[in-house]
C-alpha cells in the first residue's frame, strides 16, 4: 500500500461560494482524502479585512488568507498580485516549515506565484494547475477586442495597446504607460511558473498554448490532466432530481460576460427559431443587455441568477438542450462536463479545450462561428432523436474520461514522481 501524503492545496476559490475552478479544487481535495491522504486548504481572499481565519468545509481544514484589494484600476491588480504574492509567500513558507507537508498544489492565478516561491524557499515540491490563460495573457482570456472575430495571436507591446483600448475606453491613451507594468507582471508569472516542480494543464488546447506562448516552460514537466468531476453526485441528480418546470426549455449556465459569448446568445436562439423559453442560471455584466435583447426579439427569458450547485444541476438535468456560445478560449468547461454527464444534448462553440469534452456529431454539436451555432441549435430543437443519441453518448463518454476517481489517481501519480527522488 502506498504511503499517505500530506498535501497543502493553495487556491483562489473554494466552496461553498465559488465557480467551476473552486468546485474542481474541492473534487481534487475530496478525492485525495478518499485515497487516504491528509489534505489542508489555504484560500486567498482579495477582499474583507486583513487577517487569517480558520473554517472547516466537509471535514477539510480551510485557512482563509485575506488581504483586501481596493476597487481602483491598476492599484487593485497590484494588490491582488505583487503585494499579495509577497505576503502569502511568506505565510506559506512559514507554514511549510512548521507543518511538514510533502507537497504543495497551487490552483490558480493569485496563488501560484507565492506557492512556488514558498516551495523553493523550503525545498518543497510544488505542482501548479493552470485552468485558464493567466500565464500568457494579462486579462487571462486572449480577448484583445470583443468585436474581433479572432483571439489575440501573441502578447506583444503592440497587441497590448489594442487590448487596453476597449477596456479603458476614452482613457486608453492615458493607460498606455501601464503596458510596461503589464508585461513585467506577465513575465514574472511565466518565469515563476517555469520553476514549479510540475505543471498540469487541464486541456490539450491549453497545454499547446502554454508551449507556444510561454517558452520559459520548455524544461518544466507539463502534464495534461482534466478537472475531476464527482460522478456519484451527478448520477444522484440524474436519477432523483425533480423536474423544475413542466414545459421544455433551452438552458444557458454560467457568467453573463463577453468571454462566455453571451452577446451571441439571443440572436442565435432567434435565428434558430427555437420555440422553447430560455432559462439562464448565472449572472454578470451582460445581464441587462441579455434581458433587453430577449425582450426585443420576443424570446421568453427566465434568469435564475446565481443559484447553488445542486439547483443548477437539477435545471440542467431536465433541459431539452444546453446552449454554450463561448467566445473566449475555454480551457475546460465544467458546465459542459456536468451537462454531458447528465445526458443533456449540447450545442457549443468550438473554442479552447471544448473539443477535449465534445466529440463532434457524436457527443454534441460543435460550431466554428455564431451562424453555425444558430444552425446547430435549430438542429437540436427540431430533432428529438438526435437529442437523445447525443445526450446518451455524451453521458457514457464523460463518465469514463472525467470521473474524479481516475483523474485524482493521475494527479497522485504526478505527486509520486516528484517525491521519488527525495525518498531515494
Amino acid at each position: 500500500m502506498s504511503v499517505p501524503l500530506r498535501i497543502l492545496i493553495v487556491t483562489d476559490s473554494f466552496p461553498p461560494n465559488c465557480g467551476g475552478s473552486g468546485w474542481s479544487t474541492w473534487e481534487l481535495a475530496h478525492g485525495l482524502v478518499g485515497r487516504g491522504h491528509h489534505v489542508e486548504i489555504v484560500k486567498a481572499e482579495a477582499r474583507g479585512p486583513s487577517g487569517i481565519r480558520q473554517r472547516d468545509y466537509e471535514g477539510l481544514r480551510v485557512t482563509e488568507f485575506c488581504r483586501p484589494a481596493v476597487n481602483v484600476p491598476v492599484v487593485r491588480n497590484v494588490l491582488k498580485n505583487e503585494r499579495l504574492w509577497m505576503a502569502l509567500g511568506d505565510y506559506l513558507a512559514q507554514r511549510l516549515r512548521t507543518d511538514e507537508m510533502d507537497l504543495v498544489h497551487a490552483q490558480h492565478v493569485m496563488t501560484t506565484v507565492p506557492s512556488i516561491r514558498a516551495g523553493l524557499a523550503t525545498e518543497t515540491p510544488v505542482v501548479a494547475t493552470v485552468r485558464d490563460y493567466w500565464p500568457v495573457c494579462y486579462w487571462s482570456n486572449l480577448i484583445y477586442d470583443p468585436s474581433a472575430q479572432h483571439l489575440c495571436p501573441q502578447c506583444t507591446a503592440t497587441m497590448m495597446t489594442k487590448c487596453v483600448k476597449p477596456r479603458a475606453g476614452p482613457a486608453s491613451l492615458a493607460a498606455w504607460p501601464l503596458i510596461p507594468y503589464m508585461r513585467r507582471n506577465l513575465r514574472t508569472k511565466r518565469q515563476t511558473l517555469a520553476r514549479a516542480s510540475a505543471v498540469i494543464a487541464v486541456s490539450h488546447a491549453l497545454a499547446d498554448d502554454l508551449r507556444a506562448r510561454a517558452p520559459e516552460l520548455a524544461a518544466t514537466p507539463l502534464y495534461t490532466i482534466p478537472n475531476p468531476v464527482d460522478m456519484t453526485e451527478i448520477d444522484r441528480v440524474h436519477d432523483t432530481a425533480p423536474r423544475p418546470q413542466a414545459e421544455p426549455y433551452l438552458m444557458y449556465a454560467g457568467k453573463l460576460a463577453t468571454n462566455k459569448g453571451v452577446q451571441f446568445l439571443i440572436r442565435a436562439v432567434k435565428d434558430a427559431d427555437v420555440a422553447w423559453p430560455l432559462v439562464v442560471a448565472g449572472d454578470g455584466p451582460l445581464r441587462a443587455d441579455l434581458e433587453r435583447d430577449a425582450a426585443a426579439a420576443g424570446i421568453s427569458l427566465r434568469v435564475l441568477g446565481w443559484i447553488d450547485r445542486r439547483e443548477t444541476l437539477t435545471w440542467m438535468r431536465h433541459a431539452s438542450a444546453l446552449a454554450f456560445p463561448s467566445y473566449g478560449p475555454e480551457s475546460l468547461s465544467r458546465v459542459l462536463i456536468e451537462a454531458a454527464a447528465l445526458g443533456v444534448p449540447i450545442a457549443a462553440m468550438e473554442t479552447g479545450g471544448t473539443k477535449d469534452i465534445i466529440r463532434p456529431d457524436v457527443t454534441g454539436l460543435l460550431s466554428p462561428d455564431p451562424d453555425s451555432f444558430s444552425r446547430d441549435l435549430a438542429r437540436l430543437a427540431s430533432d428529438e432523436r438526435l437529442r437523445g443519441s447525443l445526450g446518451a453518448a455524451a453521458r457514457a463518454d464523460v463518465h469514463v474520461r472525467f470521473a474524479a476517481t481516475s483523474v485524482v489517481e493521475r494527479v497522485e501519480q504526478v505527486y509520486r514522481s516528484l517525491l521519488l527522488p527525495r525518498a531515494a
